[in-house]
């Protein structure tokens, strides 16, 4: 589990996927690891999703890939079974947390508030996503959070763009930004994937410049 945490931290910025067309997910795989973020959470949104983690898998095996909205212990299984190496809740569902522990799958439940965090921290999960992120508070809410709680690391999705996204990465207690920007619904159904490579590589540059990153890192 360290290491997928690890491997989040180090791509920075994790592109959150809902995708219509399983038929798509290996062009937009391409597009995102040609630009430079090799990661993608593929939302269980669409009936799309678990075919789509599966050929995502198949084509690029070393591309980290995990499965977003998950609900319910049933599509961890179904993620994690089509390939996905972590699953991110919008909520925290103490049964889908243990569920995936269990399992040994990294879980990143959602969280917005002190009781969720105390309530994460009791399950033994100290990175947690905080959602929606700017309609919570943004950036200053998660270190008004983040000071009781010295060992929670944080994943904010909901808002972020390229315009605020290095604000919230040059927070040292944020392990990596969840976005979808670059990945909206309409460039992936129109097959705009050099649109999504440039905005990819635009995101991957801003993780570069702001925790001081270089190519060989």
């Amino acid at each position: 589990m360290n290491n997928v945490f690890d491997r989040i931290r180090d791509v920075g910025v994790v592109p959150v996927v809902v995708i219509e067309n399983a038929d798509d997910a290996v062009s937009l795989a391409d597009a995102l690891i040609r630009g430079g973020l090799p990661c993608a959470e593929v939302t269980f949104r669409t009936d799309a999703a678990e075919a789509a983690i599966r050929a995502m898998r198949a084509a690029f095996p070393d591309m980290l890939i995990g499965a977003g909205t998950v609900l319910s212990t049933e599509q961890a299984d179904c993620a994690a079974a089509a390939g996905a190496q972590f699953i991110v809740s919008p909520g925290l569902n103490p049964e889908v947390v243990k569920h995936c522990q269990k399992a040994g799958l990294a879980v990143v439940p959602g969280v917005m508030t002190p009781t969720e965090i105390e309530a994460a921290l009791g399950l033994g999960v100290t990175t947690v996503k905080f959602f929606p992120a700017e309609a919570a508070g943004g950036l200053r809410m998660i270190k008004a959070l983040a000071a009781p709680y010295g060992r929670v690391s944080f994943l904010p999705t909901g808002g972020i763009s390229a315009e605020n996204v290095g604000a919230y990465l040059a927070y040292d207690r944020v392990l990596a930004c969840g976005g979808s920007w670059m990945v909206k619904k309409a460039l992936i159904a129109e097959g705009r994937f050099e649109e999504i490579r440039d905005m990819a590589a635009e995101a991957a540059q801003i993780v570069k410049e702001v925790r001081g990153q270089t190519d060989e890192a």
